[in-house]
């Protein structure tokens, strides 16, 4: 995983472990959709810049907070948005 459970639970205000589990699977998850919208593995990269942390740590948040009502348009949208300085034109 590029980003740590420990931070990712910082970033989301989790104390308890209860959901650690679900909070990994949707690091998983987030990764996966933030390359994606790259359009490259984190394998390609020498270090991951903070920015692409920031936007799987975003992701995250979108996915553990709006479990319910999930919109993955708006998050797509907003990722390009992110990450459009590292986003290659295709695959």
């Amino acid at each position: 995983m590029v980003v740590t459970l420990e931070k990712t639970k910082e970033w989301l205000r989790v104390e308890s472990n209860g959901e650690d589990a679900l909070i990994e699977s949707f690091i998983m998850a987030a990764e996966e959709i933030v390359q994606g919208v790259l359009r490259f593995p984190f394998t390609d990269l020498e270090t991951v810049p903070e920015e692409i942390k920031q936007a799987i740590w975003y992701t995250v948040s979108q996915l553990y907070e709006l479990r319910e009502s999930f919109d993955i348009t708006v998050l797509l949208t907003t990722l390009k948005h992110l990450l459009f300085e590292h986003r290659k034109d295709a695959w």
